[in-house]
């Protein structure tokens, strides 16, 4: 009796020691994926930086820790395609199947396994993944500002090189030298600035990094002669012209790790703790914000009062005068006046849009803040969660494609990552906007994927065949009511041949039953929709459909070649479709509440009574023909 505990035992170690095998190689191939992209991202600001390999090694390790995370749930995906596609390929999936061991079982250990890689995924997220992101995020800002010379820009004045403003017309990438230049030498103060103009010039840097040598090339220098203290107005320069002349500027060419405090604020550096309280700390601080915003512009905007003086105050108290008729005061004020109130109420106009226009986007700064730490907050959880989420798409799939190695699962893989990265960065932007709720934006993903996962478990524990070209065609047939034809051909060898009597004779009768049917459902009309959701009164259709094709089976075996021919003019007939989509009353009125379901499950009933009175009419006329055919081959 223990044998069989024993041979489950083996079969999960089994199962466990492929699948982490698989996921062993399929992690590092993802993350090296990963990394390359975050180096093709910030390939850019490393050239000509000359960093050492330390800092390198630091980018990577870095790096590969903050993209853990992200590699995890697709590591999973492929390593469990890979996995049951091998069991499928090699009938090993068969097998445990035959020894009555169902999907689920077989499983089971690898759900557990995941579930403790979400708990290990989960930790990376909250515990080590901050603090390697605020330090990645320092390296990078630190990399960005060393070696500033080498991303001196075109078109723009550069003045990252302190006591220096730089202008380059172009840039040749190819020999390194730059055109149109104009140099501001500002080091000495700026009343002593040195103004350098050239034609062309290279830059060259010493072996210490500590001094940057500009070669200029057919220019001209301008120089002041006086210092501040000059009272003249008319102040003398020097100007000299040059063929070559190298300038010496003092940089800070090595590689140091700069103050980047202001990271810190980053919702990506923040663990669940952190953000709670930074969101507990931006809700208050936007609705203060928010609070005095909304009284500053009630306040411009309709709590100002014109004021009077004492002497219009005591006219009109004299003449009784308290409600005042602007339109009879703008129409007897002179005209150079109504311009000038006009002028006043455009400029007060103009000056409240402006004013609103910096409040609206104080507001949505502070407010995408919010809705960055809400997202980020949500993603520890949602992340992690699609460590199972994609086991339960790959395994499935795995089983039911029975294609190992890394074609098919690859191919899949991408496909549903790509679906699984829309989703997420759409969902990201538009709770990030404040277009829909953090949860709802973050949680997409999980939410579309988690259902094709419980479908696809579903269909691979039934062992159906949801990528059999034959169920895609069945599929879209049922879809778009499309009308199925029928193949029969003569058989070689047959038992017994057809009584053509009495499928004479119960073709004649199913002839006048749907001929009645017909005259009696009205199928020219639009259904009503008790017809559709409430009511499956079919039973006589599906009679007539059970007699037609047990005859159309037994005159399958005429060795007639006429009376094959005329069989496949019968079509097939679709009753499912016309009547209620479910069996269940419940399920059949929540179909109908939820209106979008409910149109499409009304104009596929629709559709489906046009094709089926087409059908009918086919069937009357095939009936016809084929006794006909009897007659003429003396079959009856």
């Amino acid at each position: 009796m223990k044998l069989p505990g024993l041979h489950i035992k083996k079969m999960d170690l089994f199962i466990t020691k492929t699948f982490l095998s698989n996921l062993l190689g399929t992690f590092f191939i993802c993350l090296f994926i990963f990394i390359m992209q975050l180096l093709w991202m910030w390939v850019d600001d490393f050239v000509e930086k000359g960093l050492d390999m330390a800092v390198l090694a630091k980018f990577f390790a870095y790096g590969s820790i903050t993209l853990v995370s992200q590699s995890l749930p697709l590591a999973i995906l492929l390593a469990a395609l890979m996995t049951f596609g091998n069991f499928g390929e090699k009938l090993e999936l068969l097998a445990m199947k035959a020894a009555g061991i169902p999907l689920l079982r077989i499983m089971k250990p690898l759900i557990v396994c995941c579930s403790i890689l979400c708990c290990v995924s989960f930790y990376f997220q909250n515990i080590i993944s901050p603090y390697a992101q605020m330090q990645l995020y320092t390296m990078m800002y630190s990399i960005k500002q060393s070696s500033p010379e080498s991303e001196i820009p075109e078109k723009i004045f550069y003045d990252k090189i302190e006591g220096y403003n730089i202008y380059v017309d172009r840039k040749d990438k190819e020999t390194g030298k730059l055109y149109n230049v104009v140099i501001y030498d500002m080091s000495a103060g700026f009343d002593k600035a040195n103004i350098l103009v050239s034609d062309s010039a290279e830059i060259i840097n010493t072996s210490d990094s500590k001094l940057m040598v500009m070669a200029l090339y057919s220019g001209e220098q301008f120089s002041n002669l006086t210092d501040q203290q000059s009272k003249k107005q008319n102040r003398p320069y020097r100007r000299e012209s040059f063929s070559r002349k190298e300038v010496l500027i003092k940089i800070n060419g090595g590689f140091e790790i700069k103050d980047a405090s202001f990271i810190k604020s980053n919702a990506a550096s923040k663990n669940i703790k952190e953000l709670r309280t930074s969101i507990d700390s931006f809700t208050v601080m936007n609705d203060s914000v928010g609070l005095q915003n909304w009284k500053g512009v009630m306040r411009s905007t309709y709590k100002e009062r014109t004021t009077f003086n004492a002497n219009d105050s005591v006219l009109m108290e004299k003449d009784k005068v308290f409600n005042i008729d602007v339109d009879s005061v703008y129409n007897i004020a002179t005209k150079q006046s109504k311009l000038g109130w006009k002028r006043a109420q455009l400029n007060k106009v103009k000056q409240l849009k402006v004013d609103y226009e910096i409040k609206s986007n104080i507001m949505r700064s502070l407010d995408k803040d919010l809705n960055r730490h809400k997202i980020s907050w949500w993603e520890k959880f949602t992340l992690s969660l699609g460590c199972l989420v994609f086991f339960f798409i790959g395994a499935p799939l795995g089983a039911i494609v029975r294609k190992g190695g890394l074609g098919y699962p690859v191919l899949i893989s991408v496909a549903t990552f790509i679906l699984y990265y829309i989703f997420t960065t759409s969902g990201a932007k538009l709770a990030r906007e404040g277009e829909w709720h953090a949860w709802f934006g973050a949680c997409l993903s999980t939410m579309v994927l988690a259902p094709l996962g419980a479908f696809f478990t579903y269909q691979a524990n039934k062992d159906s065949g949801i990528f059999n070209a034959d169920s895609i065609k069945g599929f879209f047939r049922m879809l778009f009511a499309i009308p199925e034809k029928r193949n029969i051909t003569i058989k070689e060898v047959t038992i017994e041949d057809p009584d053509y009597t009495e499928c004479a004779d119960t073709l004649d009768e199913i002839y006048n039953d749907i001929k009645a049917y017909k005259k009696n459902h009205r199928l020219k009309k639009l259904p009503s929709v008790r017809s559709v959701f409430f009511r499956n009164d079919n039973n006589t259709l599906y009679d007539i459909n059970n007699r037609l094709e047990k005859v159309i089976d037994e005159l399958g075996n005429s060795k007639e070649r006429k009376v094959i021919i005329m069989l496949n003019t019968f079509p097939v007939l679709a009753i499912k479709p016309i009547s209620s989509p479910f069996g269940k009353t419940w399920l059949n009125i929540f179909s109908l509440v939820i209106l979008p379901l409910g149109i499409i499950i009304y104009l596929r009933a629709m559709f489906f009574r046009i094709r089926l009175l087409k059908d009918i009419v086919k069937i009357e006329i095939a009936v016809k023909n084929t006794i006909k055919t009897f007659k003429n081959r003396k079959l009856i």
